[in-house]
């Protein structure tokens, strides 16, 4: 299992309908908690709007994978 950091960007592995969040959606971990059993990570939208911040599991997010690409949707 990759080892996740403060300030790595991190995948949604699940959808997160109360904070308007898809799997796929892309966000930066701001703080480890636990030895790495959970993160908050910040979601923003591209303009640089927080769209939530939130405490994820780490079977929520994966890393980042090399040669991946983010992909643009509107927020509810």
């Amino acid at each position: 299992m990759t080892t996740i950091k403060e300030h790595d960007r991190v995948v949604l592995t699940a959808d997160l309908p109360g904070e308007k969040l898809a799997a796929g959606d892309v966000g930066t971990v701001v703080h480890v908690h636990r030895d790495g059993k959970a993160f908050e990570v910040e979601f923003v939208s591209l303009n640089g709007e927080t769209v939530a911040v939130v405490t994820l599991e780490r079977a929520q997010i994966r890393p980042v994978e090399r040669r991946e690409i983010t992909h643009a949707r509107r927020v509810a």
